[in-house]
């Protein structure tokens, strides 16, 4: 389904709403599949309670203006859950509409709770001399802005980078959780950001986003495309992997150039947990940035790949999941969801679902 014709989101735009918003096409107008209404409609009633209190970085919605559809939701059965979301939602296009979609799911890979051989890769929890700053609380014009990093002295330095982490910078502080058995498959699961490490008695223990070392993401995909090492068909996850198990050496060198390092905690509850907060679900939730989509929001998808359309609920962030109608589609867990995942590059149209009288309001506010 095409966009309404509107422009891209102006390069200084650091919201939704300085993006632009419109409104987009009527709900019942929209294939929304029963099923799909149904998982959306359970990942959306787990969100409520976070939603209506979080503070909107998008500049689009308040807390109360949830309230009706999370109130209804409650009592809503998965066979009105379709009507439900026709009844509550109207749909808003923000800047050009224009979407591009990847896949995440939960990996699986070998793992020990204690270190032995075979397992000798370590995989650390936060560190307490990592620091989160609110930019926002010294300035106003930093406001939605934040930094991380570490006290050296006097002074407030970049936290270790991926390199320094992996040659021993951490070493002997106690942070491990756990150990990996393949440095290939840790890097991967950092940028899933949770998953599950099976251990030698088949046992399993589940580990989720704890932090991040605050230094950019780097997509090896893209760099190792733009250097001619794999081909576009070949720069799927598992195209990926595979030349980086071919090319040891040089492509320890590449997964270093992602500066970006992910901190890990246990999960003992459901999971994996989003940076909502709730579990996320398969076939349901999406990663997409604050900034441009409310946590907790419905996002309907109209992608050049099958598998990618329908409605999805925002429950995550990613590292390179940034801007205007960048969304990150998430699969479950198994060789389906990896091979699925793995694959994922989809293009098309994305529409917001906000609460009803939403766009109305914000033209007011302008007026």
């Amino acid at each position: 389904m095409a966009p309404a014709p509107a422009p891209a989101a102006p390069a200084s735009a650091t919201t939704a709403g300085m993006a632009g918003v419109i409104a987009g096409p009527r709900i019942e107008s929209l294939p929304i599949t029963m099923a799909a209404a149904a998982r959306a409609l359970g990942a959306f009633k787990i969100s409520c309670a976070t939603l209506m209190r979080r503070t909107d970085a998008t500049g689009l919605t308040r807390g109360e203006d949830w309230r009706p559809a999370c109130d209804a939701a409650r009592s809503t059965q998965d066979r009105d859950a379709s009507t439900f979301f026709a009844r509550y939602f109207e749909t808003v296009q923000i800047a050009d509409g224009k979407a591009f979609a990847t896949g995440y799911y939960e990996p699986e890979i070998a793992g020990s709770r204690t270190r032995r051989p075979g397992f000798e890769v370590p995989i650390y929890g936060r560190p307490a001399d990592l620091i989160d700053v609110d930019l926002g609380s010294f300035s106003d014009a930093l406001q939605g802005k934040s930094v991380r990093g570490r006290v050296d002295g006097t002074k407030l330095v970049p936290y270790h980078d991926r390199t320094a982490i992996e040659q021993g910078a951490l070493q002997g502080r106690g942070l491990e959780i756990a150990w990996a058995a393949d440095p290939i498959e840790l890097f991967f699961l950092q940028i899933q950001g949770s998953g599950r490490l099976r251990q030698p008695d088949g046992s399993v223990m589940r580990i989720g986003y704890a932090s991040q070392n605050g230094r950019e993401y780097t997509g090896i995909g893209k760099l190792m495309l733009d250097r001619g090492l794999v081909a576009r068909g070949q720069a799927s996850m598992q195209g990926l992997m595979a030349w980086l198990r071919a090319n040891p050496e040089q492509g320890r060198a590449i997964m270093r150039e992602n500066k970006s390092y992910v901190f890990f905690r246990e999960l003992t509850g459901p999971g994996p947990l989003g940076a909502l907060g709730v579990p996320v679900t398969g076939l349901a939730s999406v990663a997409a940035d604050p900034k441009f989509v409310p946590l907790g929001a419905p996002v309907f998808l109209s992608m050049d790949r099958q598998d990618a359309n329908g409605l999805w609920v925002a429950q995550d962030t990613g590292g390179a999941i940034k801007g205007a109608n960048r969304f990150d589609t998430f699969w479950g867990a198994g060789d389906d969801a990896r091979a699925t995942a793995g694959g994922m590059s989809a293009r098309g149209t994305a529409w917001l679902l906000l609460p009803r009288g939403t766009l109305a309001r914000l033209g007011a506010a302008r007026d």
